[in-house]
């Protein structure tokens, strides 16, 4: 909080308002009775304070208030603290703007700049010995901070940082969280070992399971390959690289298996957790859907890190998964988009999704309804394919002559397409058909000729042939490993994901707090090189999907076709 450092000190009380109510996590809460309002229990407060945090509101629903730049008033509506300053209160990088940390670790003790030893400042030659920035906060200063802008030592915060309005009770449950914020590692994390664990279901084929599971396993190794070297620097190292020394960990890996049906999923997950507590998930793989593992780590607030599966929670609120895309329900989405884009289709035109009543079936047409409703666009009619019904030339002539130029949205598999060549010599031919790729599988060139002028297809992942110094990367880092190419996609996923980790965990030092491990993951750069399987990942505070496009392509000539993109990778 040294305005020396200019713009970066001027946010750092916001970053404190981030700081009360991250400390609203179950792990390591030590709320001060005393500090709360009579009127108050400890639980109300924690609540409070995350209202505050995420939605700038206090408890009667009314904004905060303050002021910016000496005498511009604010409220809490306007801006969130999470949004600039992240969940954690540890502080980030962004450009050129720095933002210090203000968890209990840094806030409360003087502030020098780096963590070192009092051994190893010692150490440090006279002219780089400098006294601290600032002494530690008391909450008699760090509410005066709050409320006029002034550091303990009397200077002057920047003016964009808000001065807050805050009455006696308001101020004692934000000094209380701050006093507890990030107080205590989160649980998995030793003087030596980082725990981590990796979800495997029952249903999984053993090919599957090994393409995700062994190159996970594989990067443990090497990590711990080097646990003599970097053990050997944290006790020994030249004294101005401890901090970053002292922080390494080896990395341990417990693999759950949850077998049965999934309303077991969730007590096996706590029996596991209760025998091994973990920082973080990684990986996984499921080809059922992943919400029961979701719920529990959005309960016990763990990180899982890109799990494989095709059946992702959509939520634009929750917290704790990552995941690699949206799965099948990108694909509705992205028809969805593309046709509100399109300058020949409009809210007054029909547009027909059929699909079978399946799993698959259903995740995508309620992705194409809900965002068309969303969008206020279009409206969507279903239907569904009966299992005894089986599509042929006739109900596809039916299909047109009940829906002339209309746009069809087929979700179905190549068994279900015979006899739809009809559709091109049909009175009312469709304007548009939608297919998944996907769900095509190795059978797309098994579409008619006659319908592909005005078929188009979703596809999610990089076009054939788009990324092959990626594709060679992932196999010669498999190749390293001893391992077979097996399952191209799960493993490339997993050479991902382990070079994230590798990054999110270098980039924490000692600052192993789960919440600022997302938070160090939500500030990646966008990744282009170093997964294979989509063009494009990208990252952002809260956002949960990492892919957010999806190729709209056509077919070319002939039983191998061409894939033709008719629209870039994302579609809006």
């Amino acid at each position: 909080m040294d305005q020396r450092q200019g713009p970066c000190s001027s946010r750092l009380l916001s970053l404190v308002l981030i700081a009360v109510f991250l400390a609203a996590s179950p792990q390591g809460v030590l709320l001060a009775e005393e500090g709360v309002g009579d009127d108050l229990t400890v639980e109300e407060a924690q609540l409070l304070g995350e209202r505050m945090y995420r939605e700038g509101l206090l408890s009667s629903g009314e904004p905060m208030k303050a002021v910016v730049q000496g005498d511009i008033p604010v409220d809490g509506s306007m801006f969130s603290c999470m949004s600039c300053h992240l969940r954690s209160g540890v502080g980030s990088i962004e450009g050129t703007v720095i933002t210090l940390p203000t968890n209990a670790g840094w806030l409360f003790e003087p502030f020098v700049g780096a963590r070192m030893t009092q051994e190893a400042r010692d150490r440090l030659p006279e002219h780089l010995r400098r006294s601290a920035f600032r002494p530690a906060y008391t909450r008699e200063t760090l509410a005066r901070a709050l409320r006029v802008g002034t550091d303990p030592t009397g200077r002057k915060l920047n003016g964009v940082m808000p001065r807050y309005l805050l009455n006696e009770e308001e101020m004692s449950i934000m000094l209380d969280y701050l006093e507890n914020l990030s107080a205590e590692l989160s649980p998995g994390v030793s003087e030596t070992t980082l725990q981590l664990a990796t979800v495997i279901t029952d249903d999984v084929s053993a090919e599957m399971r090994d393409a995700m599971l062994l190159p996970l396993q594989a990067h443990v190794e090497a990590v711990n390959s080097q646990s003599r070297h970097q053990e050997r620097r944290s006790e020994a190292g030249p004294f101005y690289k401890e901090e970053k020394f002292t922080a390494y960990r080896r990395l341990e890996l417990s693999v759950w298996e949850l077998e049965g049906p999934q309303e077991t999923w969730q007590s096996q997950l706590e029996a596991a957790y209760q025998k091994q507590p973990v920082f973080a998930l990684v990986g996984g793989i499921s080809t059922s859907d992943w919400r029961p593992i979701h719920e529990f780590c959005e309960e016990a607030q763990i990180p899982s890190l890109f799990p494989v599966t095709d059946f992702p929670v959509i939520s634009d609120t929750d917290w704790y998964t990552l995941y690699l895309s949206k799965g099948w329900y990108q694909q509705g989405e992205t028809v969805a988009r593309y046709l509100r884009a399109a300058d020949d289709v409009g809210p007054e035109d029909t547009v027909v999704q059929i699909y079978r009543d399946d799993r698959v079936g259903r995740v995508l047409a309620s992705a194409l309804r809900e965002t068309s409703q969303a969008l206020d666009w279009l409206q969507v009619e279903d239907r569904r394919l009966e299992p005894d019904v089986t599509p042929s030339a006739a109900f596809w002539r039916g299909l047109a002559s009940e829906y002339p130029e209309a746009v069809f949205v087929l979700w179905l598999e190549s068994a279900d397409l015979a006899g739809i060549e009809a559709l091109a010599s049909a009175g009312g031919r469709p304007r548009y058909v939608f297919l998944s790729a996907p769900l095509l599988g190795e059978a797309i060139g098994s579409v008619p000729q006659e319908v592909r002028r005005f078929t188009y297809l979703t596809h999610p992942y990089s076009l054939p042939g788009e990324k092959p110094r990626a594709e060679l990367a992932t196999r010669q880092w498999l190749r390293s490993k001893r391992l077979p190419l097996t399952h191209e996609r799960i493993q490339s996923e997993m050479y991902f994901l382990s070079g994230m980790l590798a990054g999110s965990v270098k980039h924490m030092r000692h600052d192993f707090y789960r919440d600022y491990f997302l938070d160090v993951m939500d500030m990646m750069r966008d990744q282009y090189y170093s997964v294979a399987t989509y063009h494009r990942l990208s990252f952002g505070p809260g956002q949960r999907y990492a892919s957010k496009g999806c190729y709209i392509v056509q077919l070319g000539d002939g039983p191998q076709p061409e894939l033709i993109a008719r629209t870039g990778w994302v579609v809006h």
